[in-house]
């Protein structure tokens, strides 16, 4: 398995613990320790390559057929070279007027990151690639399908360097 599928089986990953509303750690505690978070985070990373075993413990744990966990045939791992987008500026506001479910789980997501880094009054947020790879994976879009909906939203207030 090359990297690259390696990534692309990660995102997959990311994203169904996601839509499961559950933390690496929150896993690692459920599972009684089978699944750590740290080797869970990397594999979602794509740092690691998860054996065909624990991929079928982890489909047991979430509940999800083992289809699920792996990306559609052919698929590749998003593109994220230099011409991707690095970090994200997103107008708060204009978020909060969205009424999509999808900028209700941005906007959860992003009041996250402004409570931990004590920026809960701010109008518009920076994200960083990271953040950006983790929003798009819990939508099945690649980073750059992500920024697009952003765009689509109205609440794109630029992109970082």
């Amino acid at each position: 398995m090359d990297r690259e599928y390696a990534s692309s089986v990660g995102e997959r990953l990311r994203s169904i613990r996601l839509r499961k509303g559950l933390s690496l750690h929150e896993v690692e505690r459920r599972s009684a320790k089978e699944f750590k978070a740290s080797v869970l985070g990397a594999y979602e990373r794509g740092e690691r390559v998860i054996s065909v075993p624990r991929l079928q413990g982890l489909a047991r744990f979430y509940g999800a057929p083992i289809e699920h966990l792996l990306p559609p045939t052919g698929e590749r791992a998003p593109d994220v070279s230099a011409a991707a987008p690095t970090s994200a500026c997103i107008d708060l506001a204009g978020l909060e007027r969205s009424t999509t479910s999808d900028a209700s789980m941005i906007s959860r997501y992003l009041a996250m990151i402004q409570t931990v880094r004590g920026d809960l009054g701010a109008r518009v947020i920076t994200v960083r690639a990271e953040d950006v790879r983790v929003l798009a994976a819990a939508l099945d879009e690649t980073p750059g399908e992500f920024i697009a909906r952003l765009a689509r939203l109205g609440v794109r207030a630029g992109v970082g360097a």
